[in-house]
C-alpha cells in the first residue's frame, strides 16, 4: 500500500503524563481504513482451486494445485504445475486471477478454474526505537504507527536497571539460538549441494574459532554426514536391486529363446512325419488315428511356441520398465534434493533477518539501559517508516494515524530524549560472540 505525505505536513505532537494518559491517548486516535495490505515477501497464503463439473453438478476441489505458499524474497510464490508466478503489485484477487489465467492455460481448459488466494499470515512489524519493549509484532489490516507504539509499551520511560537487564539477556539468548539455527541452516544446504552435484565429500563452511561454537559446529556437520552416506546407501541399493532384476530377466529371455529353437525343432520334425504318415494313410498302409494324433502332437508344440514367445516379450517389457525405474530413481532423488536445497536457502534468508533484527533490538535494549535514570518528561515524538522496496530501502516520515504495512520497521525517536551512552567494549563483545560467521555470498 502506497504511503503518500505531503512536504509541509505539520507532526502531531503526542504527550504523555502516565500509563492512562498514554491509554487514552491510543483509544482517542483517529484510525486511517485502508484496503487490504499488498502482498510482501514472507507473506503466507493460502490458495483454492475448484472446478464446476457440469456432468456432476457439483464443484470439485483441486487439492493437488491449492494449499499453503510463502512469498519468496523476490516477490514470487512457487506453485505446483505452473511454477513461479510475480505477485508484483497485484493484490489477493488480482493474483487469483493470474493464477486462475495460467491453469487454464497449462491445462488447455475451456473455461477459468475457481480460484481464491487468502492471506493466512502476514510478516511481522518490528518496533524499535524509544519505546519500552522493542520488538517483533504481529500485524493486522489496519495498524498504525500509534498502535504499534502502543504494542511496543509506549514511549521509552525510566525503568529498573534489572528490567533491562533481562531484555538484554533475553535478546542475547535469542542471537545464540539464531546463530545454532543458521549453522545447521549451512550444513544442510552444504549437505544438499553436493547431492545435487555428485560429489562424494562435504564442503562445510568454515567453524567459528570459538571454542565451545566449533564443537557445536562439529556435531552438526558430523550428523549432516551420517545423512548424507545413509542417503547415499539408500539409492545404492535401489539401484542394486533393479539392476539384478534386469539381468535375472535376461537370463530368463535367453532360457525362453533356447526353449523357442527346441520348440521350432519338434514341429520341424512333426510335420515331416505327418508327411511320411499322410501317404502311407492315403494308400492304405497306415491306420487314419496315426495321423490324427501327429496333427494334435504338431498343435501342441505350436501352442508351447506361441506361449514361449509371449513370455518373451513380457519379460523384455519388465527388463524396459526395470530400467525405465532405475534412471527415475536419480531423477526423483535430484527433484527432492532440489526441494529440500530450495527451502533450505529460504530458512537461511529469514533467519539471517531475523539475526539482524535481534542485533538491533540488544543495541536497543543496552542503550536503555545505560539511561535508566532519564528524567520523565514530556517528549516529542516522531516515526519513521523503514520499508523494503525489492533489494532497498525506504524511510517514510509517519504521522500517528499512518497506516503500516507488514514487514514494516517502525522507528520512533523522542526529540527531547537525552543521548545515549555509549556501549561499552564488553558488550559489543557479547553482541559479536552470539553473532555466527559471516554469510557466503554464494549462498
Amino acid at each position: 500500500m502506497a504511503l503518500s505525505l505531503s512536504a509541509g505536513a505539520t507532526r502531531q505532537r503526542c504527550s504523555f503524563v502516565g500509563g492512562s494518559a498514554f491509554v487514552l491517548a491510543v483509544l482517542a486516535c483517529s484510525v486511517c481504513q485502508a484496503g487490504n495490505p499488498r502482498i510482501v515477501p514472507d507473506t503466507r497464503l493460502r490458495i483454492s482451486v475448484v472446478q464446476w463439473l457440469p456432468t456432476k453438478g457439483v464443484y470439485e476441489q483441486w487439492t493437488a494445485l491449492g494449499g499453503e505458499f510463502v512469498v519468496n524474497q523476490d516477490g514470487t510464490v512457487d506453485l505446483p504445475v505452473i511454477g513461479s508466478v510475480a505477485v508484483g503489485d497485484l493484490d489477493s484477487a488480482g493474483l487469483a486471477a493470474e493464477i486462475a489465467k495460467r491453469i487454464q492455460r497449462k491445462i488447455g481448459l475451456i473455461d477459468q478454474p475457481e480460484t481464491t488466494v487468502e492471506t493466512v499470515e502476514y510478516p511481522p512489524i518490528y518496533v524499535v526505537g524509544d519505546v519500552t519493549t522493542p520488538g517483533q509484532y504481529k500485524f493486522r489490516s489496519g495498524l498504525t504507527a500509534l498502535q504499534a507504539l502502543a504494542l511496543g509499551g509506549g514511549i521509552f520511560r525510566p525503568a529498573a536497571a534489572e528490567d533491562h537487564s533481562q531484555d538484554v539477556i533475553r535478546i542475547s539468548g535469542e542471537l545464540q539460538g539464531l546463530g545454532t539455527d543458521i549453522i545447521r541452516t549451512k550444513a544442510r544446504i552444504a549437505r544438499l549441494e553436493t547431492e545435487m552435484s555428485g560429489a562424494t565429500d562435504i564442503q562445510f563452511p568454515t567453524a567459528s574459532p570459538d571454542s565451545a561454537q566449533a564443537k557445536l559446529s562439529a556435531d552438526i556437520f558430523a550428523r549432516e554426514k551420517i545423512i548424507f552416506l545413509a542417503r547415499a546407501k539408500e539409492l545404492d541399493r535401489q539401484t542394486k536391486s533393479l539392476a539384478d532384476l534386469r539381468e535375472l530377466l535376461n537370463a530368463e529371455i535367453d532360457v525362453l529363446l533356447e526353449k523357442i529353437k527346441a520348440a521350432d525343432a519338434d514341429i520341424l520334425s512333426a510335420q515331416k512325419e505327418l508327411a511320411s504318415v499322410s501317404i502311407l494313410v492315403d494308400k492304405g498302409i497306415a491306420v487314419a488315428s496315426r495321423k490324427t494324433d501327429l496333427e494334435h502332437a504338431l498343435a501342441g508344440f505350436r501352442n508351447d511356441r506361441l506361449d514361449q514367445t509371449t513370455a518373451v516379450m513380457r519379460a523384455r517389457q519388465a527388463v524396459t520398465e526395470a530400467t525405465r525405474n532405475m534412471e527415475g530413481l536419480h531423477d526423483k532423488q535430484q527433484t527432492e534434493v532440489a526441494a529440500e536445497l530450495q527451502q533450505e536457502q529460504a530458512n537461511l534468508q529469514k533467519q539471517t533477518l531475523q539475526r539482524d533484527i535481534s542485533q538491533k533490538l540488544l543495541f536497543e535494549a543496552l542503550g536503555a539501559a545505560s539511561n535508566v535514570t532519564a528524567p520523565q518528561q514530556d517528549r516529542d515524538v516522531t516515526f519513521t517508516i523503514v520499508r523494503g522496496r525489492g533489494d532497498d530501502t525506504e524511510d517514510i516520515s509517519a504521522l500517528e494515524t499512518t497506516t503500516l504495512a507488514p514487514g514494516d520497521v517502525i522507528k520512533v525517536s523522542l526529540a527531547s530524549s537525552p543521548s545515549r551512552q555509549a556501549v561499552s567494549p564488553s558488550l559489543v563483545g557479547a553482541i559479536s560472540t552470539a553473532d555466527p560467521a559471516p554469510e557466503d555470498p554464494d549462498r
